[in-house]
């Protein structure tokens, strides 16, 4: 071998090693893959035992056999021995993916603490791209970068379309920008845009400059709508057709595509200017006689969706009307595109995730392993208004600091009065956020709810202020305290019920996520009018 071709040799074996130390498998593995099997053997055959392993475990399996031909025999039964696991069959795949979350988590966390990066491979291989996405979720940051690096760039871009926007958008960086491409140009173009929208701007257009010419526009077009808009959750790959044509033409323009589009039950029908006319729905299309023209026979009572609509209203129509697909149409009732279910599926869920995590004050899309810095910075802001309502309820207390100095069985009773308002505060809040997010809360019925609301509290607060009471007076001996406590509950449950109704209208009105500042502020409320009728009704009678 010449000086010149020892070199090269030296140089590939040192960008692979580097390529392996920073963790960058997917390029090796590509290195690998436009090397010859003669030329990887004697490249694995000059490295130390945990670079040749680290190297072994990036080669496709299809090559194994023909590089272990170039070895020696011996390092060829050790390094066929750190291949012991076959590629699952199709049925084994099936029982894969049907394992306990655990167990797959288990079982890859194992891999990589072994090294044994293919297996890794082979695990995920079997596993449909959600579940990846949330065994990857699961997975600590450095043990989600490998695992990561063992997905098919073939799999990769939806894998991505399943995840959470920051864990998305981090694993999307750990990618080569063309292995990036490759992988965005199987998607659909409502996951595509999702994805450009997720990843850093100038990421984002790179993509979009990558994707193919003849859909560009499309795209481009996507993205100049809201994500929380109508527009947001479009796909442009419907099928439309004219209202003059028959039926057995539409039949057979169906057969010359060969494949329909997913969740198709409908076709679209547009004049020839493309305004939107009506759907013709695929049940009707294959039942009715064949010179039928399509104005004769499709429905012109399926609700085209406004472009701007919002995305929670999309989804109560979806809801209502049993939908699977709906045509989406602009201001001058040109078909954009359509929506489908599993789009609608999908915003119900993120809706659902925001909704609990905002009553933490979280952030739904934020990695549940992000860094501490900036986890702490994203709670640090609600601890922070939660101290301020806290203070204010100990400056109520502080008012009636005699009183409770005076009557020491006040300080054990006073929790009990801020927890009962709490609860049946929280039980209205929910109802009353729930109903805002099915449209139940509206056109003002707000009045018939309040009334329905107090007569509980009223109910309740009757029962359990009797209840607490008894107690009160068996414990301490005391009917003038048992009568202020039992008072308290039933006017800290009624105020409890008004808060629960109106802080979320009130939020609402404001622009403020119910959700996410409605439990702070009906914990104050309760707080503050629970001390404070339970201290100065003491203060009054005692």
């Amino acid at each position: 071998m010449t000086d010149q071709a020892v070199g090269s040799v030296r140089t590939e074996i040192a960008q692979i090693i580097e390529a392996l130390e920073t963790g960058k498998y997917k390029r090796v593995r590509k290195r690998l893959r436009h090397m010859h099997p003669a030329k990887i053997a004697s490249l694995i055959e000059t490295l130390d035992d945990d670079p040749r392993l680290a190297v072994w475990q990036q080669v496709d399996a299809a090559h194994e056999a023909r590089i272990l031909a170039h070895l020696t025999p011996e390092l060829a039964r050790q390094l066929h021995s750190e291949s012991g696991e076959a590629v699952p069959a199709d049925g084994e795949a099936a029982a894969a993916e049907a394992h306990h979350a655990s167990t797959q988590m288990r079982e890859v966390r194992e891999a990589l603490t072994q090294g044994k990066l293919k297996r890794v491979g082979k695990i995920l291989h079997g596993m449909h791209p959600a579940k990846v996405a949330g065994l990857l979720e699961a997975l600590p940051p450095r043990e989600r970068v490998d695992a990561w690096s063992m997905v098919e760039t073939e799999r990769a871009g939806k894998v991505l379309s399943y995840l959470h926007d920051e864990s998305c958008a981090a694993l999307a960086l750990e990618m080569d920008p063309e292995d990036l491409v490759v992988a965005a140009r199987r998607l659909d173009l409502d996951d595509l845009v999702d994805l450009i929208q997720t990843l850093p701007e100038e990421t984002g257009r790179q993509l979009l400059h990558a994707t193919d010419a003849r859909h560009r526009d499309k795209v481009e077009s996507m993205l100049s709508y809201p994500e929380d808009s109508a527009g947001g959750l479009m796909n442009t790959d419907h099928i439309a057709v004219r209202p003059d044509v028959k039926a057995q033409t539409v039949l057979g323009y169906l057969r010359l595509l060969k494949t329909l589009p997913v969740q198709t039950d409908k076709l679209m029908v547009v004049d020839r200017k493309g305004a939107y006319q009506g759907v013709l729905l695929l049940s009707t299309l294959v039942t009715v006689q064949p010179e039928r023209r399509v104005a004769d026979i499709m429905d012109t009572e399926t609700p085209a969706i406004p472009v701007d609509m919002a995305d929670d209203e999309v989804a109560r129509l979806f809801q209502d009307l049993d939908l699977l697909s709906a045509p989406v149409i602009d201001a001058d009732n040109q078909l954009l595109g359509r929506i489908t279910v599993d789009d609608v599926v999908d915003q119900i869920r993120e809706s659902s995730e925001r909704a609990m995590m905002n009553m933490a004050g979280l952030d739904q899309e934020a990695d549940i392993f992000a860094p501490v810095l900036t986890s702490s910075r994203r709670r640090a802001v609600w601890l922070g208004i939660n101290l301020v309502t806290a203070f204010v309820a100990a400056w109520v207390i502080g008012l009636f600091q005699t009183t409770l100095e005076r009557v020491v069985a006040l300080a054990v009773l006073m929790p009990i009065v801020a927890s009962m308002g709490g609860i049946a505060g929280s039980q209205t809040l929910t109802l009353v956020i729930r109903g805002m997010a099915l449209g139940q809360v509206a056109g003002g019925n707000a009045r018939a709810l309040l009334s329905k609301e107090m007569g509980i509290a009223a109910l309740n607060g009757v029962v359990w202020a009797a209840v607490v009471a008894a107690l009160a007076v068996v414990w301490f001996g005391d009917w003038q305290i048992g009568g202020v406590i039992g008072a308290a509950i039933l006017i800290n449950l009624l105020f409890a019920a008004l808060a629960g109704l109106v802080v979320p209208l009130v939020l609402d009105r404001m622009g403020i996520d119910p959700a996410l500042a409605g439990g702070v502020i009906l914990t104050t409320v309760t707080d503050v009018i629970g001390f404070f009728a339970f201290l100065g009704l003491a203060t009054v009678v005692l």
